[in-house]
């Protein structure tokens, strides 16, 4: 059973936000905040439980790793920040080094049933880093993926459709980054294709409909540009973890887009990348392997070729 103790690792932007989002939810007892800045730490639990008179009863800790045991779940988002025009990839070295130290320390702490929760980016290789690192249960091992790049889909979807966005089906797949997919083969409003609904919504643009490349970039491209309006993304973030940990605690079985090992579905292997997947109290139930275009599967094997290669250099 669920302890309703969960641990945020990095005290940034994201973690700091995540664990507001958290308490906020009024599903936990305990939040513990770890970071190598332990001021900064301490400052967010303090923030954090002045305001505990207007939510469900909660303590919230700023702690060293031993505070982590009995978590439920473990966030990771530390990690060095993205600067303007990196990719998500060249962060990779300099996080490599910061997760290899962070799942060291972790680890003695953790049980079989704790569920890790990797947030840094590149997400998906830090995962299977993570995985391979902490040897856990694969199904306990996940990644954010690209849960928050489905709702970037869905919402600009809704802006184009009048659609509200919880009522538009689709996914972005693959990797959380640069040779993300978005999967349009698949994508339905209210039981009908998007080239169906276009037909008789009379509210798309052009006379061809929607542009699905046009709206495809936007999605790729949305953390570049909030990153360079204003540093950093953290809001939506916070609130996609928090749906996945929603899911979890409440064993909702609620189809995501997280990121976990995939080793043969549409001929992708040893690779961490984002898929539709059943998720519960044990983390990843199911992969689903959805119908996608002939032309969406040779992309989404093209992504997880290179991230195997990155991984292969990197000795793993």
């Amino acid at each position: 059973m669920f302890k309703e103790k969960i641990t945020v690792i990095g005290s940034g932007f994201v973690g700091s936000t995540i664990a507001y989002t958290l308490m906020c939810s009024n599903r936990f007892r305990e939040i513990v905040i770890i970071d190598v800045n332990r001021d900064k730490a301490e400052g967010d639990a303090m923030d954090l439980n002045h305001g505990v008179s207007f939510v469900a009863p909660i303590k919230v800790i700023a702690g060293d790793y031993d505070a982590a045991e009995g978590s439920d779940i473990v966030i990771i988002t530390a990690g060095a920040a993205q600067k303007e025009g990196e990719t998500r990839i060249a962060l990779l070295q300099r996080n490599k080094a910061i997760l290899q130290d962070i799942m060291g320390k972790l680890l003695p702490y953790c049980t079989d049933k704790t569920i890790i929760l990797v947030v840094s980016n590149p997400v998906d290789i830090l995962t299977y880093m993570a995985q391979k690192i902490s040897g856990m249960d694969p199904k306990r091992v996940i990644g954010s993926g690209t849960v928050l790049d489905t709702s970037r889909l869905k919402y600009l979807l809704s802006l184009q459709t009048g659609v509200a966005p919880r009522n538009i089906h689709t996914y972005i797949l693959g990797e959380h980054g640069d040779s993300e997919i978005a999967a349009f083969s698949i994508t339905t409003v209210g039981g009908m294709s998007l080239s169906q609904f276009c037909d008789v919504c009379h509210k798309c643009p052009g006379a061809d409909g929607l542009c699905e490349e046009e709206i495809y970039q936007q999605v790729k491209n949305a953390a570049y540009e909030i990153i360079r309006k204003k540093g950093a993304t953290y809001y939506a973030i916070a609130l996609a973890v928090e749906r996945i940990v929603e899911t979890m605690i409440g064993d909702e079985h609620a189809i995501l887009t997280v990121s976990s090992l995939i080793d043969g579905i549409y001929g992708v292997k040893d690779i961490c990348i984002s898929l539709p997947s059943i998720v519960g109290a044990t983390g990843i139930q199911q992969v689903l392997p959805v119908d996608l275009s002939a032309d969406e599967q040779a992309r989404l094997r093209d992504s997880g070729l290179k991230m195997r290669s990155i991984l292969a250099e990197l000795g793993f």
